[in-house]
């Protein structure tokens, strides 16, 4: 009788089922969710810039492509000595020079919307001894009662507002400020809607090819042999864990089961969904928020792989408009080094050519530009 009641009691119970699925989220939590926060959104534009390459690779070659600064000032004596200043003036973490300190500077000005810094007497008093960038994060400015009057100031962990000292020496840069906005507005305010999906994009592609690539197996038992139902699951579970971790091994160990035994591969039937065009519609407007020409950024959407003459002249004209911005910072520096030294604290700022064109275009413009010449000086001559 003990055996019969357990052999009923097998049949009565149900058998166990689980679900497992990892409830996280993509890495980038700052995305998720956005809520506009005034100057409490640089994390989640740097969590952008880490989640997108082809944002980090646009900020990083603007930042390039902006470089080659140098400086004349009215004092003949002086003028080798400040390109010397320039060359080597120490900006931080063993880097050396302004045009590192522009990088820095740069970087977080286009990413945080304003970028902060500060010039470091020497301690006799004559020259400069760095010059060095802040975190913007800690920063907030303190304006007066006119426009032209603001102090950069920062929070004590007591909470309370601290007007920084010395603010001649400060450095202090919004980027495209807005009217009532003098923090500036980062390069990338209007793409975190876009990047969330982008990300979600990634990380269920990434999901589907974890569960599927990886392929995993369902078996299914039909049938009762007078096992129960909990030992009979048991049972093929233990067999088949074993059978899975042998072939992680470099062993082959074959899998059999008396019975009705199905097997089949989990998500083998399933279609994924083709990401293709939706990737390609948001990183359109992702690149074209930076200005930079897909092909720059390694994106074969044309045919052509050449730069127009359009292209370029639009990505110069966003380059000088950024220089713009860095131009009244380098006169700064340059007049506090002057001043510092006594010479003429006049000072003049000069940007490198913006180079954007092959050595072929540019060899066969200039003999052009000398046929051009040789035709007009003969033509010249003949009137005379």
């Amino acid at each position: 009788m003990g055996l019969l009641t357990r052999k009923k009691e097998g049949r009565g119970a149900a058998a166990a089922a689980a679900q497992l699925r990892d409830a996280g989220r993509h890495p980038f939590i700052q995305i998720d969710g956005y809520v506009p926060l005034n100057r409490g959104e640089t994390a989640l534009y740097r969590a952008i810039r880490e989640a997108v390459p082809v944002v980090d690779a646009a900020i990083c070659k603007l930042v390039r492509l902006c470089g080659g600064v140098t400086a004349a000032c009215r004092d003949v004596r002086a003028q080798e000595e400040m390109d010397r200043f320039l060359r080597t003036v120490p900006t931080g973490r063993g880097q050396r020079g302004i045009q590192s300190f522009l990088d820095q500077y740069l970087d977080s000005m286009l990413v945080c919307g304003r970028a902060v810094g500060e010039i470091v007497p020497a301690a006799d008093g004559r020259g400069v001894a760095a010059v060095l960038c802040g975190d913007v994060s800690r920063v907030e400015i303190q304006e007066g009662e006119s426009p032209l009057d603001f102090a950069l100031c920062v929070r004590d962990s007591n909470g309370t507002v601290r007007k920084l000292e010395r603010q001649e020496l400060l450095l202090f840069t919004p980027f495209q400020p807005e009217v009532g906005a003098p923090y500036g507005a980062s390069m990338l305010r209007s793409m975190p809607f876009l990047t969330e999906i982008l990300v979600k994009i990634f990380e269920a592609t990434g999901k589907n090819w974890e569960r599927m690539g990886n392929v995993r197996f369902a078996v299914v038992c039909r049938g009762e042999d007078g096992m129960p139902a909990q030992e009979r699951c048991a049972q093929v579970a233990r067999e088949w864990s074993a059978a899975m971790q042998a072939g992680r091994d470099g062993a082959v160990r074959d899998f059999v089961c008396a019975g009705d035994v199905d097997i089949r591969a989990i998500g083998a039937d399933n279609q994924v969904l083709d990401s293709e065009v939706p990737v390609r519609q948001i990183l359109e407007q992702l690149v074209a928020k930076t200005g930079i020409p897909p092909f720059l950024l390694g994106l074969s959407w044309s045919s052509t792989e050449r730069m127009s003459s359009q292209q370029a002249d639009i990505l110069t004209s966003e380059i000088a408009a950024i220089r713009r911005s860095l131009e009244p910072v380098v006169e700064r520096i340059c007049e506090t080094w002057l001043r510092l030294k006594g010479y003429d604290e006049r000072v003049e700022v000069d940007w490198a050519d913006v180079n954007l064109q092959d050595e072929e275009s540019e060899a066969k413009a200039a003999l052009y530009r000398a046929q051009a010449r040789a035709v007009e000086e003969e033509s010249g001559d003949g009137n005379l």
